[in-house]
């Protein structure tokens, strides 16, 4: 077995293996780090970086067990909403919105981007900050990278991860979160935090772990390098007329919204909505006789941020129960 010093001075110094592409888990966990450690110097990170980072770490079987999880059941629009639109989750967003509506005018005032969805995407993905994973981040990358099933993904994000240590932005035993390596407030993978995570408090450090300026700002960034348009909503609830052809729902089918409220579409309180040319699609999320929804460009930005239909209808819907 290698002892913390042989296996660090291994890391630094050995050979670039046959075939850095090649599946890794062929090669042994220490064999594997000292491959990466050779591509990570000749991208520019320094060997001290790469020994900090590396320092003790280990193939981790609960990062492999969660990873190889299947789920036993699909959840239904139904379970899926009631399970994180709580009042418990409400009420926390709207303090939170209150207790930082000055750094959320500031933030709107740079980007463009409604403090609210900020706030709901913040209060999905982390309860607020209250739980942002606790998994050494370059651990878990290394674990599924050298694992193998999707080794090339996790490979090129553990560099980023080497990367934003390199420049200083967080340390080694900072760089905590999900088993799959997403990070801080926002739940950021590190190629999305070095192309997206921005210094709004002017420490000098992208700080999306304890900054809350950092944190809600580089939502916002990320949405607005997305295509937000402020000057539209991300959708809304609405009431069908009876004879509406399910057929005409999905997100493959965008009307102007005029077109829609020639077919008989309402609010969900019968009221008229306005005749708008906005991109509209209508969406049918549950079983037969549930709700409906009309979504506008700005909900296909949210699921930028995460591509599930259900996840971008709840961010709006807390989004407007926020503030």
């Amino acid at each position: 077995m290698l002892n913390r010093r042989s296996f660090l001075t291994r890391v630094a110094a050995a050979p670039v293996l046959a075939s850095a592409t090649a599946h890794a888990a062929t090669a042994s966990f220490p064999d594997f780090l000292a491959d990466v450690a050779a591509e990570a110097r000749r991208s520019g990170i320094a060997d001290e970086t790469v020994r900090r980072a590396f320092a003790m770490i280990r193939p981790n079987d609960k990062v492999l067990e969660l990873d190889r999880r299947q789920p036993e059941f699909t959840l239904t629009w139904e379970q899926y909403r009631d399970g994180r639109l709580s009042q418990t989750r409400i009420q926390r967003g709207q303090q939170v919105f209150a207790e930082n509506q000055a750094l959320l005018d500031a933030v709107w005032r740079r980007y463009q981007v409604s403090p609210r969805i900020v706030v709901a995407i913040w209060g999905l993905e982390t309860n607020y900050g209250g739980f942002t994973g606790n998994f050494n981040v370059v651990e878990a990358l290394a674990t599924l990278a050298w694992d193998g099933r999707r080794h090339e993904f996790f490979r090129k994000e553990l560099l980023a991860a080497l990367r934003i240590l390199q420049d200083g932005d967080v340390t080694p035993e900072q760089m905590r979160g999900s088993y799959a390596g997403a990070m801080g407030n926002p739940q950021f993978m590190p190629s999305s935090f070095e192309r997206l995570a921005v210094d709004f408090d002017g420490d000098g450090r992208r700080d999306i772990w304890s900054s809350t300026a950092d944190s809600v700002a580089s939502i916002a960034n990320y949405l607005a390098r997305s295509g937000w348009r402020d000057d539209e909503r991300w959708g809304r609830e609405v009431r069908l007329p009876p004879n509406f052809d399910p057929a005409l729902a999905g997100r493959g089918t965008r009307r102007p919204l005029r077109d829609w409220l020639r077919m008989g579409v309402t609010a969900a309180d019968g009221t008229a909505l306005p005749p708008l040319e906005m991109e509209t699609s209508i969406l049918l999320p549950g079983s037969g006789g549930g709700q409906a929804f009309a979504v506008y460009k700005n909900f296909h930005v949210i699921r930028r941020y995460n591509p599930s239909d259900y996840y971008a209808l709840v961010i709006g819907l807390l989004s407007d129960r926020v503030a």
